[in-house]
């Protein structure tokens, strides 16, 4: 249906709504909410052939770290977020692991969350002192319970995923994971009106 021609809530400010109205908005979210998954994958392939100056580009990047931790028997959440890392690289130019970090949330575990959002400070031990940067800005999270996790990210995954010659897995292969991860939230604001949503 178009969504011109749906049902639309009667309010002017939200303070007007009636149960009705939200009723109505929540089952249209849910609706949109399903389709989540689709507009993810959508996303991930506006990074096919974007190099910003690497060896490959964006989407291969992704591909490959996702494909070395499927290989080396991650799970299918970790491999997710493995895919998704830099998935923020279009519209956070400045804090994409922020960006992955805050589609991911809801989905993930907090391990898995913190990891993603903590991945590029981690990263940084690679580069930052040839930018000017403190190399060792990740030793502020040293005592963190998951600082030994996103070394092992970074180290083993996501930086040497930048291999032209290396096995990289299509976006097809990882979609069914994509889809489970992506089915339901473990964790949200919303969870408690996911019935309203149906």
């Amino acid at each position: 249906m178009n969504q011109s021609t749906m049902p639309k809530a009667q309010f002017h400010h939200m303070k007007d709504g009636t149960a009705e109205d939200w009723h109505l908005i929540a089952k249209q979210f849910g609706e949109f909410a399903r389709e989540l998954p689709d507009r993810i994958l959508d996303h991930l392939r506006l990074l096919d052939g974007d190099f910003g100056g690497f060896p490959v580009d964006r989407l291969t990047h992704c591909l490959q770290t996702a494909t070395l931790a499927h290989r080396d028997g991650k799970d299918d959440e970790y491999v997710v977020c493995a895919l998704l890392h830099d998935i923020g690289d279009t519209l956070g130019s400045y804090n994409h692991a922020d960006v992955a970090a805050v589609l991911l949330e809801p989905f993930v575990s907090e391990a898995n969350h913190w990891m993603i959002k903590h991945h590029a400070i981690f990263q940084g031990y690679y580069f930052f002192h040839y930018l000017g940067m403190d190399r060792d800005k990740r030793n502020h999270y040293r005592d963190h319970p998951h600082f030994k996790r996103t070394v092992e990210f970074v180290s083993k995954y996501d930086s040497p995923a930048f291999d032209p010659d290396a096995e990289t897995l299509p976006l097809d292969y990882f979609e069914p994971m994509v889809r489970k991860v992506f089915a339901k939230p473990v964790r949200s604001l919303y969870i408690d009106a996911e019935s309203a949503m149906e």
